[in-house]
């Protein structure tokens, strides 16, 4: 494979660097600096990497290869950006961290692998949009940066594995002494979230353990209510589980996966945490094999013949495995309703009727639960009938149709409508079901997987089961949302101070030299490491910070340090040592400061204001509306608008609704659809998804 950089080097008749994927950025292999980022990556370029002969929009690139193996060479880019000359100089990855306050720095640096089949290829001017890398980090000059991507052999990889890639990111940044990486971590794997599987599995995300803990939650969700979340989803008891499930169609399904895990394991599986973690750790058939083989000399091996046959029997892919489907009318009949059998099944044909025509119309796909509860409302005007009925609906049987709910790859609620298998005419089957009813209990296209003959598929229906539809319990559901709206995690390198002769210092600078109508002063710039010998002056102790400043920041490029706090009454050639202690904090003052820069806070300059009835108060990533009248901002999912559904074009929050009044739909100034507007704007702000109920259900 003919990598670019070997091209060059052939050119400059040079032999090019080569280092282990394994153990490059080990301490001290091949370089071991002990400054702060923005004097480190560019010691690391100089050493470590060689520079390409062509740019990508004007930005200079560098390459370090890293041998895997004889056969695969990997190339690491590093792509120095200038903020100055950027088409969008801010950092949105900033802002959704929680970090808009920041500074905007003058560099950033992304290091990059491509995707295998992009090895052989110059990078190509998107390079820094493309999502299919197996590696994109962004690291600013100050040291905050953000992980964006990784994939491995499930993401496309021929070579590489995730676990392989996120070590040599993590090593990376250990030894360029980065202070802050984020990530937003929407990780999947057999279509689980991995926030929510590793979270009751382990405690943590996948992200964690590499250090990545919780930095902020969407949707107004806190650190307390996240920690609160996995409690309460991992400490469920497995007995409690196969009892709750032993009305469901999944009990013995979910009873026969507890037990078979449970005879296979040498600990005892009690909670669910327990049982996913004991899961996650089977590997392979051989590893199951090794373990059974061992079970079958033990005294209990009669016992546990079941499960061996159960372990390595043949994946079925038959489309003949079946779910257990209802009839509507057998659900409705144990159910304590206020509406009488006839109101319920009449809104379940009505909803049939709709999925139908849907299906008819569209060829393939579900109907949202909002969709399919608009469509039933042309016909029927109670909402909360629909509303229990829609709640009802899963996997039941209605006429010749069967039922059938899901989460969407959205992460919307879907409905969907299927043929019962060799089904009556429609004419006939009316006529049919008065002489012979059909049975209680009929099959439906979705198979259960076997326990034990493929660990992952047993995962995701525990996972789909217990974590995604637990049977009636609000509290569960609002714990895993918590923890699915908990995407931003953050990894934070320690200063750790060297035995050596030089002091360090974190140099930051006074608050109230910003003017408060150009600077947010609720949180002021994060400290610059600075380093001086150890017999450094006062003098020299300002020029290091002036220059550190100068390097780092957009609005300090002209920034003259005068005066450093708590040593005002030391002259500037009077000796440093003694009077600090090396890794203190010193804050300075000066002049120069370029306060009316558009280059002042990552998170743009901007002043727009977010305020949600969730708790949120800042941007988090998430999709947000602004009021027509107040023009605050607020979570479109918040005001009852789905993420499938465009935003309304007028909106107006309840706080603004009194001063809005009511359209004159006699004026000709009037919308046509004026009424539609206010449904569409005010109405739909009804509180479908109440989150203040949930974060008291959680502390």
């Amino acid at each position: 494979m003919s990598i670019p950089i070997l091209e060059t080097c052939r050119k400059r008749k040079r032999r090019p660097k080569l280092f282990g994927l394994h153990s490059f950025a080990e301490p001290g292999c091949p370089i071991n600096p002990t400054g702060p980022f923005r004097d480190n990556i560019r010691f690391f370029l100089k050493q470590c990497a060689e520079p390409e002969d062509y740019c990508v929009k004007g930005m200079p690139i560098w390459c370090t290869l890293l041998v895997r193996d004889k056969s695969c060479v990997v190339p690491l880019y590093t792509i120095e950006e200038a903020v100055n000359h950027a088409v969008n100089p801010f950092c949105d990855h900033c802002r959704c961290a929680g970090w808009s306050n920041h500074l905007v720095s003058k560099r950033k640096y992304h290091v990059v692998i491509p995707n295998d089949r992009d090895w052989n290829k110059p990078l190509e001017d998107n390079v820094l949009n493309i999502h299919s890398h197996l590696l994109h980090g962004l690291i600013h000059c100050n040291g905050f940066g953000h992980l964006l991507c990784i994939n491995g052999i499930e993401g496309g990889s021929k070579y590489l594995y995730g676990r392989e890639i996120m070590d040599l990111w993590d090593r990376v940044c250990e030894i360029l002494r980065a202070w802050k990486i984020s990530v937003e971590d929407a990780s999947k794997k057999h279509g689980m979230d991995l926030r929510l599987l590793h979270g009751v599995a382990y405690g943590h995300t996948w992200f964690g353990r590499w250090g990545y803990k919780f930095c902020r939650g969407s949707y107004g969700v806190l650190e307390e209510n996240y920690v609160k979340a996995i409690e309460i989803l991992s400490s469920q008891k497995l007995d409690k589980i196969i009892q709750d499930f032993s009305d469901r169609e999944q009990s013995r399904q979910i009873k026969c996966m507890v037990q078979h895990y449970r005879d296979l394991s040498e600990s005892q599986l009690v909670t669910i945490r327990d049982l996913f973690k004991f899961m996650l750790t089977i590997k392979s058939r051989s590893a199951l094999q090794k373990k059974l083989v061992a079970a079958t000399t033990a005294p209990s091996a009669s016992v546990q013949k079941n499960s061996i046959r159960i372990s390595f029997h043949k994946k079925d892919n038959s489309k003949d495995k079946y779910l257990r489907c209802k009839r509507f009318t057998s659900v409705i009949a144990h159910m304590d309703s206020r509406w009488p059998a006839k109101r319920l099944e009449f809104a379940a044909e009505v909803i049939v009727d709709a999925l139908k025509e849907h299906k008819s119309e569209v060829g393939h796909g579900g109907m949202t639960r909002q969709d399919l509860r608009d469509a039933a409302r042309m016909h029927i005007g109670d909402t909360g009938l629909l509303d229990y009925v829609l709640k009802s609906m899963n996997n039941v049987i209605v006429g010749c149709h069967i039922v059938r709910r899901g989460i969407n790859s959205a992460r919307v609620l879907e409905y969907t409508i299927h043929d019962i298998d060799n089904p009556i005419k429609a004419s006939e089957a009316k006529e049919e079901m008065h002489q012979k009813p059909l049975p209680d209990v009929l099959a439906s296209p979705a198979p259960a997987p076997v326990p034990g003959t493929d660990v992952y598929n047993d995962v995701v229906y525990l996972y789909n089961n217990t974590l995604l539809n637990y049977p009636e319990s609000d509290l569960l559901e609002l714990a895993t949302q918590a923890i699915l709206d908990s995407k931003h995690f953050v990894k934070d390198r320690p200063f750790r101070d060297e035995d050596d002769q030089l002091l360090r210092f974190f140099c930051r600078v006074m608050p109230s030299l910003f003017d408060a109508e150009n600077m947010s002063t609720e949180t002021s710039p994060s400290g610059e490491l600075v380093i001086v010998p150890l017999h450094a002056t006062v003098l020299d102790l300002k020029q290091a910070a002036e220059k550190a400043l100068r390097d780092t920041y957009c609005i300090m490029d002209k920034f003259v340090v005068t005066e450093i706090d708590n040593l005002d009454e030391m002259e500037d050639r009077d000796v440093l040592f003694g009077a600090l202690e090396s890794g203190a904090e010193i804050l300075v003052r000066g002049t120069g400061i370029d306060l009316d820069s558009n280059l002042r806070h990552e998170g743009g300059a901007g002043n727009w204001v977010v305020r949600c009835e969730c708790g949120a108060q800042d941007d988090d990533g998430e999709r947000m509306i602004a009021c027509d009248i107040c023009e605050v901002w607020q979570h479109t999912r918040c005001c009852g608008i789905e993420d499938s559904k465009a935003v309304p074009p007028l909106f107006v929050c309840p706080g603004c609704c009194p001063s809005f009044g009511q359209p004159m739909t006699d004026s000709p100034l009037a919308y046509q659809n004026s009424d539609d507007l206010l449904l569409d704007s005010v109405a739909v702000y009804g509180m479908d998804y109440e989150y203040d109920h949930c974060i008291r259900l959680l502390q």
